[in-house]
């Protein structure tokens, strides 16, 4: 496996600041992506699309320009239709690569020619990205990857890697505000299909104050009563245990910003 894409979905409130340090990292990694698909949801700033023209010739960029927003779900959809190799691997705007990402997960797969779907884990940061506030490290082995799930998504998104066959077999994003990610990673873990996941950093993730005030509120738990039901259609688990997560979910949504804090915090050392 010599070639992948790389998948970025780009909207007008991201940073420019910020897609910079992202596109930076991409052109440090040890091993160059084949190709890079930056989906544009919907119109973008100048500035931010001023900082992309600035590495088409550094980066194999490829741009896709939707005519206006549809949300993150459906602009990476239409990304996966674009991208010209079977492996994907997933990036934020937001976030950055530590220099061998790329070179670890392609040897992952090389070792690993059974698994369609893998991340691995990331050290969070606020301001400054010498400063890590947290880990959010994920599970180690398809089994443990499967009892997993059941109770908090197995992947780190921005760190994810894909078959696009299989993720396309299995319906693609859909939408489902805030979760889009763990909806699709249950479609696959569903169909019995081989995942994994490296036991190592692959990036920096920013996750500012406003990230943990967002995961609260009457949406957010619209979002987990759906993602319960889901559960219980690809029959990955039964209607008590599965509101019994529910619930657990849920409760932390309804807390004071400031307790969810604390508990985000503790969840991520």
């Amino acid at each position: 496996m010599k070639s992948f894409s790389v998948l970025i979905s780009l909207y007008y409130k991201e940073n420019p600041q910020f897609l910079m340090e992202c596109l930076e990292s991409l052109k440090k990694q040890t091993l160059q992506a084949t190709e890079i698909v930056i989906v544009f949801d919907g119109i973008i700033t100048p500035e931010l699309e001023e900082m992309v023209m600035q590495y088409t010739s550094i980066l194999p960029i490829k741009i896709i320009r939707l005519p206006k927003n549809v949300g993150l779900g459906k602009a990476l959809n239409e990304g996966l239709k674009h991208c010209s190799y079977n492996w994907i691997f997933r990036m934020d705007t937001d976030d950055i690569c530590l220099p061998e990402r790329f070179e670890k997960q392609v040897e992952f797969i090389k070792q690993h020619s059974d698994v369609v779907l893998f991340s691995g884990h990331i050290a969070e940061f606020s301001d400054d990205k010498t400063i890590i506030t947290g880990y959010r490290k994920v599970p180690i082995g398809n089994k443990n990857i499967r009892k997993y799930a059941l109770s908090r998504s197995p992947f780190n998104h921005m760190t994810v890697a894909f078959r696009k066959d299989i993720i396309e077999a299995v319906g693609g994003y859909q939408h489902h505000l805030f979760l889009e990610d763990y909806n699709l990673w249950l479609r696959v873990i569903a169909q019995e299909y081989e995942v994994g996941n490296i036991d190592e950093v692959l990036l920096l993730a920013r996750a500012g104050s406003n990230m943990v005030a967002r995961r609260r509120g009457m949406n957010y738990i619209k979002g987990e009563w759906k993602l319960f039901n889901l559960k219980r259609k690809l029959k990955l688990q039964n209607i008590f245990s599965g509101f019994f997560t529910f619930l657990l979910r849920v409760i932390p949504r309804i807390l004071p910003t400031k307790m969810l804090k604390t508990i985000y915090k503790f969840l991520r050392k």
